[in-house]
């Protein structure tokens, strides 16, 4: 690996046409992360004329980057597998497989979630012992050191699956936030053991009865009470969790700017909301990445303009600097390793 200095260069695939952009937005984020960090590589993965028509509107000279061709993208709309199946060379499928040819370090894309997970298992595979990935991580500003998982891509989860990516979630927790003994707890509609729909108490059981520091119970409020480290639920209700945020936001800004108007200065009005925003809005300037796959991938908002694709690129090498898949590894072996003790 060529390095710059004494630091080993980080290869980044990030597929220039996903999002609801593609190359105006994801070249001058790439170029944004480049000038940030000297020890970057990358690679756009996209149709050459397109990416190429919108480096040539950029001073590229000196920077570590290149253009690998690709023929599509997966659409948000599309059936992630069958997708696939019919584009073998879009741009997600050429950027995974950087990855597992080894020419990459991590994939970055704002594409379609589900290609890019669907894409990470057939090219990477999964960790040992897991059934699927999922998404996970701190998604509120307000709440920093709260790791919440899954946050959409498994709606429907069997307790035993659940117990897996409370598993994942330690390790981010360990990692990424440096909590040495992350406590767990499950989302439900009570503190009690018994309140919760039948996943839930089942789950509870089970989270007892392992090795993880299982705290119980938390309610919606104790995202921000510091009850819990990582909280755990399906991807259904952490979809609509994340979602919801993000709407608040939003609808925020313009009643915050309405109110703040008439008593503060228009640039600190301005300030206030776009702070409020971010910290509302999370996912859309930082990304995150996805757990349980055998490699680092890194998925963003589809409607991330250039910060947000620069934030995912910046997340993901910090990441990759934590060996945050190691981590994943071995949080899933002592989890497999506690339940044969048990059996």
């Amino acid at each position: 690996m060529s390095t710059n200095g004494d630091m080993p260069r980080v290869r980044v695939a990030v597929d220039a046409m996903g999002g609801d952009f593609g190359p105006p937005e994801t070249v001058p984020g790439v170029l944004a992360a480049l000038d940030a960090h000297p020890d970057l590589t990358v690679v756009l993965v996209g149709n050459p004329d397109e990416v190429q028509a919108e480096l040539s509107r950029h001073d590229v000279a000196g920077r570590a980057v290149s253009v690998a061709p690709s023929e599509g993208k997966v659409e948000d709309e599309e059936h992630p597998v069958a997708a696939l199946r019919r584009k073998p060379k879009s741009s997600i499928a050429v950027s995974m497989g950087l990855v597992q040819q080894g020419a990459a370090d991590m994939v970055v894309s704002m594409g379609s979630t589900g290609a890019t997970m669907a894409t990470a298992v057939m090219a990477l595979g999964l960790l040992e012992g897991l059934e699927r990935p999922c998404i996970g991580g701190n998604f509120l500003g307000v709440a920093p050191n709260t790791t919440v998982v899954d946050l959409g891509s498994n709606v429907d989860c069997r307790p035993s699956l659940l117990l897996s990516f409370a598993a994942l979630g330690v390790a981010f927790s360990r990692r990424r936030l440096g909590i040495e003994n992350p406590r767990v707890a499950l989302l439900s509609v009570g503190e009690e053991s018994a309140k919760g729909n039948r996943q839930v108490q089942e789950s509870h059981t089970l989270f007892r009865e392992s090795h993880l520091n299982f705290v119980g119970n938390v309610e919606g409020m104790d995202f921000f009470t510091d009850k819990a480290d990582v909280i755990v639920c399906d991807g259904f209700i952490g979809n609509i969790l994340i979602k919801f945020a993000e709407g608040l936001g939003s609808a925020l800004v313009p009643y915050l700017h309405q109110r703040l108007t008439a008593i503060l200065p228009d640039e600190q009005v301005r300030q206030i909301g776009e702070a409020l925003w971010t910290t509302m809005n999370l996912p859309r300037t930082m990304g995150g990445p996805l757990f349980g796959v055998d490699g680092l991938v890194m998925i963003g908002h589809g409607s991330s303009t250039a910060n947000g694709v620069a934030g995912a690129i910046n997340t993901g090498l910090l990441c990759h600097r934590l060996e945050l898949v190691e981590g994943f590894r071995q949080e899933l072996a002592e989890l497999h390793r506690a339940v044969a003790r048990e059996t």
